[in-house]
């Protein structure tokens, strides 16, 4: 498109409609055999027994509203980012976002196997740009270091994605460390994705209160990060595992500053609580990264600029649109927002660049690769 020659986009969250039907063939028995029942089913959006936990509760279906678009083919989804002026798309699941809330630990184990090989198998670099992220089931943290293990050499995975919809011990349990070890060893970044669900969980327990999707959906994403960045920050993961990259998407970005601020007052006086941090919490949160989706739009597009200078994010903070989902952001949006050129060159693509450790033409840099040696016989 014209309007972005002069940028080259990355887009750190779109979304795949993953099917039971399309997992069976990846799947272990015998949980191969609840696909096949769970594909019969009437699919829903992002609610389809036995796969996709119904995610927002009983509300009344207004006629019109939100087109429920979904993307099934590589080609679909290469046309729709072409569409939208988008040079390389990071491939999150759809249905399985809700893959925290399954009380049962190796059918979640086999679900994240089974999509990460169809992941790989049917989506990565089978049309240009087109990236993915490793599911980390979190019921099962050895599982999940395995399937990095597994994958880490993938042109095609550039992260691993960890669930936070629903999700019961939150991602600064020691618990996880095998997840976090096998990333930062094998160079790939961990990027933790919220979604709305009403569950037992914490903090998604709370949204039972409100009685519209006004409410639940205007705090649960972004209460979710915080709470997770919190737990992270409090056991000392960024100190622990230096060398990894941690993202947090589809929460917006005005909760930052505030996490920020927040967290170094509490520090100057409790700091006893959390000798193992070597510097102020802002410290780290200045040094995450953070997608744009859904990014907030002010009246006065400089008090988004502003967010984004409180938490010093010119380097990190990185274009989401979470397409094809209701409440995608179009390129257009960092376009619009009163900052440099070369900021906006930062948003759109260049930080996304560094953080997935990936070129222009989505080949990863820290991949090893064999090299030919010449050998000359004398």
């Amino acid at each position: 498109m014209g309007e972005f020659a002069d940028f080259f986009v990355v887009d750190a969250d779109v979304h795949i409609n993953e099917r039971p039907e399309d997992l069976i063939p990846y799947c272990d028995m015998p949980w191969r055999k609840a696909l096949e029942a769970s594909s019969t089913m009437p699919h829903r959006y992002l609610n389809i027994p036995g796969f996709a936990p119904q995610f927002s509760g009983n509300r009344p279906f207004w006629p019109g509203g939100f087109d429920k678009k979904t993307v099934k083919t590589p080609e679909q989804l290469r046309n729709d980012l072409n569409d939208l002026g988008i040079d390389i798309g990071v491939i999150f699941p759809d249905n399985l976002l809700l893959i925290a809330t399954f009380p049962q630990r190796e059918y979640a184990a086999a679900l994240a196997r089974a999509y990460n090989a169809y992941l790989v198998d049917k989506w990565c670099d089978k049309q240009p740009g087109l990236k993915g992220v490793l599911l980390a089931a979190p019921q099962d943290p050895q599982d999940a270091a395995r399937e990095i293990e597994k994958y880490k050499d993938e042109e095609g995975i550039v992260g691993v994605y960890l669930p936070c919809g629903g999700l019961h011990t939150l991602w600064g349990h020691e618990m996880y460390n095998p997840i976090f070890e096998a990333a930062e060893s094998a160079g790939l970044p961990v990027i933790l994705h919220s979604v709305l669900t009403l569950n037992s969980a914490f903090p998604f327990n709370g949204l039972e209160q409100f009685e519209t999707e006004f409410a639940r959906h205007a705090v649960a994403h972004s209460m979710s990060l915080m709470f997770n960045m919190l737990r992270m920050i409090e056991t000392g993961v960024p100190v622990r595992f230096p060398n990894l990259k941690i993202c947090f998407i589809e929460g917006g970005l005005s909760w930052v500053p505030y996490m920020a601020m927040r967290l170094d007052k509490e520090y100057l006086e409790r700091r006893r609580y959390v000798q193992h941090l070597e510097h102020p919490p802002s410290h780290y949160i200045k040094n995450f990264y953070y997608g744009t989706q859904p990014i907030e739009e002010p009246e006065n597009a400089s008090d988004l600029v502003k967010i984004i200078e409180l938490y010093e994010g010119e380097n990190t903070t990185m274009f989401a649109s979470d397409w094809p989902h209701h409440d995608f952001d179009h390129p257009r949006a960092i376009l619009k927002l009163p900052v440099s050129k070369d900021i906006k060159r930062k948003i759109l693509g260049e930080n996304a660049l560094e953080f997935f450790s990936i070129d222009k033409h989505g080949k990863r840099l820290n991949l090893k690769r064999k090299v030919k040696e010449d050998v000359t016989t004398l």
